[in-house]
C-alpha cells in the first residue's frame, strides 16, 4: 500500500513535469519565432505568386526553340533534288529537331515540309502569334494536367523562312518532363531563398526589434517585482526610434509609479499615526466640547454669538479625526449629494480659513438661493481647502490685503465653480505636481495635502478639481460637479 501511496504522489509530479516540458517545447511561442514563420511565409507566399508567369515564359520559350530547330531542318526540303526528302533522312530531321512534323503556309498556300507517321490522336492547337494572358498563364497546368494531351500543334510566325505561319506538331511528353523539373528547380530555390530572406530578416528584426521589445518587457517585469530597486529601473538607450519613444515613456511611468508608491507609503504611515492617536484626540475633543456647553450656560452675549462657530469646528474636527485614516489609506467615504447653498457654504468656508473682511476677504458673485449638489461637509472641505490656500498664498507674497473671488456657472449636467485670488499665482516648478500628496506645495512649510485632498473629494463626486489660470495676476481653480439631468 505504502508503494501505492508513493506512485500515486509521483505520478501528478510526472504529469505536471510533461505539461511544462509540452508548454516549453510548444514552438513558436515567442515573437522572434512568429517572426521568422512569417517572413518564411511571406517570401514562400512571393515565390507561389510569381510561379505561373515563370512556368508559362519556360513552355513559351520551349515551344518557340522547337519551331526554331524545326524551321531549320526544313531548309533541307529547299536543298533536296525536285524538293523531296527521303523517308529516312526525314525520320532523322524530325527526331533532331524533337518535332513529329513541319509545314510552312506562305502566300494561303499551306505546304507540308516534312511529316511523320500518321497520329491516332489529333494534337492540341498553341497559337503562338495571339494568346491571352489568362490562357499563357494556364497553359503550363494544362500540360501538367491530369487530362494533358499527349501531343501539340504549335503555329507560330516564321523567323528564317519567309510565310504566313510554320506550325509544327511536337509530342508533350519532353515539355511535361522539362517542366517537372523545372517546377522542382524552382521550388528548391524558392525554399532556399525564403529560409535565406526569412533568416536575415529575421536576424535584423531580432536585433534592433525583438530585442528592445525583449529588454523593455523584462524591465518592466523587473520593476514590477522591485519597484523600489534603483537596478529595476530601464536604462535608456537613447534611440530616436519608437523604441526609444516606448523607452523614455516607460521611464517616466516608472518614476511617476515610484513616486506614486513613495507618497503611499507616507499616507500608509500617516494613517498608522492617526489611528494610535485618533483615541487620544477623540477624548480631547469630547473634553472641548463639555467645555463649551459650560461656555453657552454663561450667559454672556459674546459668547453666545460665537459659540456656533465653535460648535461646528468642534464637529468638523471630531469627524475629520475620524476620516484621516481613510483618507491614509486612500479610501474616502462615498459622498451623499443634496442640494447645498453655495453662498452660505463658501462663507462658512471663510471663516474656517481665515479669510477676514479686514485683510484678505471673500467676494462672491452667486445668488443667495444658488445651489450646487454635494455632500455638505466634503463641499465645507473642498472650500476651505481652496480659501486657505489662496489666503497663504496672498500672505505668503508679503501683502496684507487682498481678494479671493467666487463664482458659479451652470452647464448642461454641471456646474463650475471658480476661485480667484490675487496672490502671486503658481510657480511653473510645481504646476505639474500640484495635486501630489506632499509634493504640491509651493510654500517650505507646506504639506501638500490640502489641493490632493480636495481633487480626491471633488472626483469622488464626479467631478474633477484643476488649475484653470495661473499668472503674476494671481491664480484661478476650478471645481467642477456633476448635477442630475431636470
Amino acid at each position: 500500500m505504502a508503494e501505492g501511496a508513493a506512485g500515486k504522489a509521483v505520478e501528478p509530479r510526472r504529469r505536471r513535469l510533461a505539461e511544462t516540458i509540452a508548454r516549453r517545447f510548444v514552438w513558436p511561442v515567442g515573437l522572434s519565432a512568429r517572426l521568422l514563420v512569417f517572413t518564411v511565409a511571406f517570401v514562400l507566399g512571393a515565390q507561389l505568386l510569381i510561379l505561373p508567369p515563370t512556368l508559362a515564359a519556360f513552355e513559351e520559350g520551349w515551344l518557340t526553340d522547337r519551331v526554331r530547330l524545326a524551321e531549320v531542318a526544313s531548309v533541307a526540303v529547299d536543298v533536296a533534288p525536285a524538293g523531296v526528302v527521303p523517308s529516312r533522312m526525314a525520320g532523322e530531321l524530325l527526331t533532331g529537331a524533337g518535332v513529329r512534323s513541319v509545314a510552312l503556309q506562305a502566300q494561303g498556300v499551306r505546304r507540308l515540309l516534312l511529316r511523320a507517321p500518321r497520329m491516332s490522336r489529333a494534337p492540341e492547337l498553341i497559337d503562338l502569334r495571339s494568346q491571352s494572358l489568362a490562357g499563357w498563364l494556364a497553359a503550363p497546368f494544362r500540360t501538367l494536367g491530369p487530362n494533358a494531351p499527349s501531343t501539340l500543334r504549335i503555329v507560330a510566325k516564321p523567323q528564317f523562312r519567309g510565310g504566313d505561319f510554320v506550325e509544327i506538331v511536337v509530342p508533350a511528353a519532353p515539355l511535361q518532363a522539362a517542366l517537372k523539373n523545372y517546377l522542382l528547380r524552382l521550388l528548391a530555390v524558392g525554399v532556399f531563398t525564403s529560409a535565406v530572406a526569412g533568416g536575415f530578416v529575421y536576424v535584423s528584426l531580432a536585433f534592433f526589434l525583438v530585442r528592445p521589445v525583449r529588454r523593455i518587457t523584462l524591465a518592466m517585469e523587473r520593476f514590477r517585482a522591485r519597484p523600489q530597486d534603483p537596478a529595476a529601473r530601464l536604462k535608456l538607450s537613447h534611440r530616436r526610434d519608437e523604441i526609444g519613444r516606448a523607452e523614455a515613456e516607460l521611464d517616466r511611468m516608472q518614476e511617476d509609479l515610484l513616486a506614486a508608491l513613495q507618497s503611499r507609503g507616507r499616507l500608509a504611515a500617516l494613517g498608522e499615526a492617526v489611528a494610535m492617536i485618533s483615541h487620544d484626540l477623540r477624548n480631547m475633543l469630547t473634553s472641548a466640547q463639555m467645555a463649551s456647553d459650560r461656555l453657552a450656560a454663561s450667559g454672556d452675549p459674546k459668547v453666545a454669538q460665537a459659540m456656533p462657530r465653535l460648535e461646528r469646528a468642534l464637529d468638523r474636527s471630531l469627524r475629520l479625526a475620524q476620516g484621516v485614516l481613510a483618507y491614509g489609506r486612500s479610501e474616502e467615504p462615498a459622498p451623499l449629494p443634496e442640494p447645498v447653498p453655495l453662498r452660505a457654504a463658501a462663507e462658512a468656508a471663510a471663516e474656517d480659513a481665515g479669510l477676514d473682511p479686514e485683510g484678505v476677504r471673500l467676494e462672491t458673485d452667486v445668488a443667495p438661493d444658488a445651489l450646487v449638489r454635494a455632500d455638505p461637509d466634503q463641499l465645507h472641505r473642498i472650500l476651505v481647502n481652496l480659501l486657505r490656500n489662496a489666503r497663504e498664498a496672498i500672505e505668503h507674497a508679503g501683502k496684507t490685503t487682498g481678494v479671493v473671488r467666487l463664482s458659479l456657472a451652470h452647464e448642461p449636467g454641471r456646474a463650475r465653480v471658480r476661485i480667484a485670488d490675487t496672490g502671486p499665482g503658481v510657480p511653473e516648478r510645481v504646476r505639474a505636481r500640484l495635486f501630489q500628496p506632499f509634493a504640491g506645495s509651493a510654500r517650505p512649510e507646506g504639506t501638500g495635502l490640502g489641493l490632493a485632498i480636495a481633487r480626491d473629494l471633488a472626483r469622488g463626486h464626479g467631478g474633477d478639481l484643476v488649475l484653470a489660470e495661473s499668472g503674476p495676476s494671481g491664480a484661478t481653480f476650478e471645481l467642477s460637479l456633476p448635477e442630475p439631468a431636470p
